[in-house]
């Protein structure tokens, strides 16, 4: 038996969409799958968890241990990639004590700060990075390892660090060159 699922298993997990050659890992927690599309040649390795509103575009790799919590939506366009253990919040608590936290706590005693998360096409996240609510990684931007983000990485830039700051430009050149040839 494969670790991923079978096009047949994906069918009944019940996601709104995929496309061909989807590889999800039977050790990931999918929940909400009504609400994930999934483009074509996608992998979602082991222990990921994804849940909520969450679209993936094609040639999209999520690595291992990696959360995505969608409850206000993430994009991840074409080409956009995960390393391990990333973390995306579209949704959090406010830790600053002018509310409870977390979910057991009813709604009206909780402020909660939403924003879609959109990863632009060509866009990389570092190892360990972690990505909050309303932030926009711009085309062919990167978030490094260890990382923190909450705002907009502008188009081709490498920005790293707590809070995350720019750091060098990307070449582009060549990933577009290479984009060309493979379709």
């Amino acid at each position: 038996m494969s670790s991923f699922y079978t096009p047949e298993e994906l069918i009944l997990v019940g996601f709104k969409e995929f496309g061909d050659n989807v590889l999800v890992s039977r050790k990931a927690s999918i929940y909400n799958p009504e609400k994930i599309i999934i483009g074509n040649n996608v992998r979602i390795d082991d222990f990921c968890v994804l849940s909520g509103k969450i679209e993936i575009g094609s040639y999209v790799h999520i690595a291992v241990f990696c959360g995505l919590f969608g409850e206000a939506g993430i994009l991840m366009e074409d080409f956009s990639g995960l390393s391990s253990r990333v973390s995306i919040y579209s949704a959090s608590d406010d830790y600053l004590g002018n509310a409870l936290t977390n979910p057991t706590v009813p709604d009206e005693f909780r402020k909660i700060e939403k924003g879609q998360i959109i990863l632009k096409k060509h866009s990389l996240v570092g190892s360990g990075a972690i990505i909050l609510p309303g932030s926009l990684l711009d085309v062919g931007s990167v978030l490094g390892s260890l990382s923190l983000i909450k705002g907009h990485i502008p188009p081709w830039k490498i920005f790293a660090g707590i809070p995350a700051k720019f750091i060098k430009e990307r070449n582009k050149k060549i990933i577009l060159d290479l984009e060309k040839k493979l379709k």
